[in-house]
């Protein structure tokens, strides 16, 4: 498999979560978060592929804010294939898989839920954006994004966020919000609207 990653198997009832870490994170960067979410889940967490002045990141950027959009498609690409590729080798390929992402890990996240919708039908983004400007027009009734961002996040702005809304929208995906008065991070009540969502 072409990404180095750490499995730990759950509960065979319980969803896979597709950890994806911040920009400068690691495979465990969200095990906590994930034991939060939900306790009885296998995890997958995979290390981004992109080193940015050593820190590990999921595609390459031109500047803060500014994504190169090839890089961004090839990568989501990629990972959605490693997605299927590590169904096979543990044997999860049929349950139900959520990715989990925040920052860089929400954005690629988001661009594979709209470039690769049989891969991952279902996400929970913190502090995410819109990762490519114009989608493929997929069929994307089957798919539910959970969405929270900060009211004042300059690294996400709502500007960003509310451009990915629309184009999930746009192609049938069920997307749920929920916004905090803060800025780039993961919070308490986010967790639990999320943990709430992945419930349903």
């Amino acid at each position: 498999m072409t990404l180095r990653h750490k499995y730990v198997e759950g509960a065979p009832d319980a969803p896979v979560l597709l950890l994806l870490h911040g920009t400068g994170g690691d495979p465990d960067d969200l095990l906590g978060l994930a034991r939060e979410l939900s306790p009885r889940s296998a995890v997958l967490a995979p290390a981004g592929p992109v080193s940015e002045h050593g820190a590990a990141r999921w595609f390459r950027r031109l500047a803060e804010g500014v994504f190169d959009h090839e890089d961004v498609v090839k990568r989501a690409n990629e990972l959605a294939d490693f997605v299927l590729e590590a169904g096979a080798e543990y044997g999860f390929g049929d349950r139900r898989m959520v990715a989990v992402g925040f920052s860089n890990g929400a954005n690629i996240a988001a661009a594979v839920v709209l470039l690769r919708p049989e891969v991952v039908r279902e996400a929970a983004l913190f502090a995410s954006m819109s990762p490519v400007p114009e989608p493929p027009d997929l069929d994307l009734s089957g798919s539910r994004v959970f969405l929270a961002n900060g009211e004042r996040d300059p690294m996400a702005p709502l500007a960003s966020t509310e451009e990915l809304i629309r184009l999930l929208r746009e192609r049938g995906a069920d997307v749920v919000t929920h916004r905090h008065a803060g800025g780039h991070q993961i919070t308490v009540d986010g967790v639990r609207a999320a943990a709430g969502w992945l419930e349903l």
